[in-house]
């Protein structure tokens, strides 16, 4: 059976995931902790991503390469962009963009230099599987979450989006940048700093991709109030349910 690996982007993240396997041992490798066991069946390798694309990419090289993953799954927050996409919500990516890699006059914005493309898509059963969690996840939310807290981060109607997901090395908090992000790129859903790179490593290896995201903030001026509770209370239990289902449909 393929290894699996699961990526989460926060350490709260991380150990609900962990939570969820039995026999986790732990390896540590390029100053990172790769734990090693097994979920609903399947052999995984559960993994902090660390933040930013150079250490992403440097996770996503490890997992290929020294453990041996054949699929990976990678789960975090992000900040949304597009209107429409609130707190509480879900991101799952078809399609990762890096907003910050512009080597232009040379090669057009946002291009790969030796690609020819911009945009790397996700794996497309594996995005389906992550879909299909999520929205199971979402709809369930009354069955696992708590009454004061659903109300309290206003997750009464939270929705699922698919769409492109932009990376780059900034965490974007001010209005200005959420705007100038919109202007330049408006199809983007949601932005964060990692996914992008996993997806270039993946697409280097042919080592299938997928992500999901859950939606922390607007990714403007507010984007730093109660992100802690949020994350604790909300996000690593969607997280946790998310990958949970997703290995079970695998």
């Amino acid at each position: 059976m393929s290894r699996i690996a699961i990526v989460a982007a926060l350490h709260d993240e991380l150990s609900a995931v962990l939570d969820l396997m039995p026999d986790e041992e732990p390896t540590r490798v390029a100053g990172r902790d790769f734990w090693c066991g097994h979920l609903h069946g399947h052999p995984v390798v559960a993994v902090l991503s660390r933040i930013g694309k150079v250490a992403a990419a440097t996770t996503a090289a490890t997992l290929i390469t020294r453990f041996g993953v054949e699929r990976i799954l990678f789960t975090g927050v992000a900040g949304g962009l597009a209107p429409g996409v609130a707190v509480g919500d879900v991101v799952v990516a078809d399609q990762f963009v890096q907003h910050d890699l512009d080597v232009s006059p040379l090669f057009p914005r946002y291009e790969i230099p030796g690609y020819g493309l911009a945009a790397l898509p996700a794996d497309t059963e594996l995005t389906a599987v992550l879909r299909a969690a999520a929205a199971t996840t979402l709809a369930t939310i009354p069955q696992w979450l708590a009454a004061e807290t659903i109300a309290a981060f206003g997750l009464q109607k939270p929705r699922l989006h698919t769409g492109l997901l932009v990376s780059g090395d900034r965490f974007v908090a001010t209005s200005a940048e959420s705007q100038a992000l919109r202007a330049a790129l408006p199809g983007a859903l949601a932005v964060e700093m990692e996914g992008a790179a996993f997806a270039q490593v993946c697409h280097d290896f042919a080592v299938p991709f997928a992500a999901v995201r859950t939606v922390s903030d607007r990714a403007d001026d507010s984007a730093h109030v109660d992100f802690l509770a949020f994350l604790r209370q909300v996000a690593c239990r969607y997280s946790a349910r998310m990958v949970a289902t997703a290995l079970e449909a695998l």
